[in-house]
């Protein structure tokens, strides 16, 4: 009898809820999504085109952060970066092909300090780098110390490369290319690596082990592989492309107008070629979105929402034409700022927006106060849980990020800071420093270098002196990171495999 009014009270759960009670202890667990080479392209974004359904929705029932900056805008060097909660001058990892344990190889990351908590820490897919699409199906450039268990999903996408279609004859993980792809979502790599997790949701929903579940997807990142339905959603008729004109580079620092016209493939694109390839990227967003609509909706029916915090975020921004360039490594908002949601028990100020600046890195101390470990003391960043109670709240002044650009046989050094109101950028190229600054309150899109404009000389004055503190901070030492290998070499690159058509 006894047996029989239990499952009553269950099924009766399931049917006012519409999610299942788990077995899980009070303590919290994290979900965390990481998307590739997204940008801010998105609805819960004020994007009108962007059908983005389940990030729409996750952004309505959490937290939505509007000035989220990385710390260098490019794959290798900003995952590694917020998965230590350091800057990359701290790491000292700025290139590719590096590993965490490389350049500092006794700090603690994200997903070991969850092992050492005793919490199951489990990769699915992208969370370090990996050339994409080079080394879908491998272990790319992940840190094994990291995990319990890990999921390199290969699907469809990465079988027929060849019916890519591209800007050069030989593609690779920076060339622009495109497939409407046929088949259905769950035969593609990011569709398979949502099963996988919908899979350890399933396992921890009857285990009751608490986790920290990485979920990375491989797209919206070139190419731009969807099936055909989600190219249908679009037209390119309604998208545009920004035009430049090869004159505003002359009102820029060189090293500036050399990131905006590395890839000369990508400059001057016919105009209708370039709405194609901009609706090849919303098709493919709208496709990661399904993915992750399918975990979400997974972590709801499985009870699990109850007690699991859900950050989601990318690695860095994405230029679709703007200033000319296509794709990241430079020191603009669209490649530096990226979405930032965060969602789930604790988080009150729901439906809100944080329009405070703040950093990636300050990923790694939020989840640790939310999860109540002790952050450790090497880590950099600084947490944002408060403004889980007060969007309205301003923890940090400016959003730091750096970038080396490669001129002939030198480096240019980089660094950029993004304010309430104000981007501000500095290079240092052959003893000579130059600037860059932006009105976003007139210049949202950062067309006008107000750096040498009488008018606005006390405001760059005073954002220099920020600039420099925010880099000297950034350069300290961390305490209790261990020892900081300089000039680490990049692991040797294999040759790539291309998958032929039978």
């Amino acid at each position: 009898m006894k047996l029989l009014k239990f499952s009553f009270l269950i099924l009766l759960f399931i049917s006012i809820t519409g999610s299942k009670p788990n077995r899980q202890s009070n303590k919290m667990n994290v979900l965390f999504i990481i998307a590739d080479d997204l940008n801010c392209a998105l609805g819960a974004y004020g994007d009108p085109l962007a059908i983005t359904p389940n990030i729409d929705r996750l952004a309505k029932e959490g937290l939505l952060f509007d000035n989220t900056h990385v710390q260098y805008p490019l794959c290798g060097p900003s995952r590694v970066s917020f998965m230590t909660g350091l800057y990359p001058d701290q790491t000292k990892s700025k290139k590719l092909r590096l590993y965490v344990r490389q350049t500092i190889p006794n700090v603690t990351t994200l997903g070991q300090k969850f092992r050492m908590e005793n919490y199951h820490s489990v990769r699915v897919g992208k969370i370090y780098h990996y050339h994409n699409p080079r080394d879908i199906g491998t272990a790319g450039h992940d840190d094994s110390y990291s995990w319990d268990r890990t999921v390199n999903p290969y699907g469809r996408d990465k079988i027929e490369e060849y019916k890519l279609i591209g800007l050069k004859p030989k593609l690779d993980g920076g060339t622009l290319s495109w497939l409407q792809a046929d088949g259905n979502d769950e035969e593609q790599t990011d569709g398979i690596g949502a099963t996988e997790t919908i899979n350890f949701l399933d396992e921890f929903s009857q285990s009751g082990e608490n986790f920290f579940l990485a979920f990375g997807l491989y797209r919206p990142h070139v190419p731009f592989v969807a099936p055909k339905k989600y190219f249908d959603l679009y037209d390119s008729a309604d998208f545009t492309v920004p035009q430049s004109i090869d004159g505003y580079l002359n009102t820029i620092p060189e090293p500036a107008a050399i990131s905006v016209r590395r890839k000369k493939e990508q400059v001057d694109l016919d105009p209708d070629l370039a709405k194609e390839i901009k609706l090849a990227y919303y098709a493919t967003t709208s496709f990661m979105d399904a993915q992750i609509g399918r975990v979400l909706d997974k972590l709801k029916a499985s009870g699990l929402d109850k007690n699991t915090i859900i950050v989601f975020t990318s690695d860095h921004g994405y230029h679709l034409g703007e200033h000319g360039h296509w794709q990241k490594q430079t020191l603009f908002d669209d490649a530096t700022r990226v979405p930032l949601i965060i969602s789930g028990p604790g988080v009150t100020t729901t439906n809100e927006v944080v329009k405070s600046p703040v950093e990636l890195i300050d990923l790694y101390p939020t989840i640790m106060d939310v999860v109540n470990f002790q952050i450790p003391s090497f880590v950099s960043g600084k947490s944002l849980v408060p403004y889980f109670k007060n969007s309205k709240l301003t923890i940090r002044n400016s959003a730091l990020t750096e970038l080396q650009v490669n001129i002939k046989n030198r480096k240019a050094q980089g660094y950029g800071i993004n304010t309430n109101r104000y981007r501000f950028n500095q290079w240092h190229d052959k003893g000579v420093y130059s600037y860059e600054l932006y009105d976003h309150k007139f210049d949202d899109a950062e067309l006008e270098n107000l750096a040498n404009f009488p008018k606005y000389k006390s405001i760059k004055d005073s954002l220099l002196t920020v600039l420099e503190s925010r880099i000297s901070e950034a350069n300290m030492v961390p305490i209790g990171l261990g020892k900081q290998i300089n000039n680490a070499i990049p692991m040797f690159e294999p040759k790539r495999f291309f998958p032929k058509s039978k």
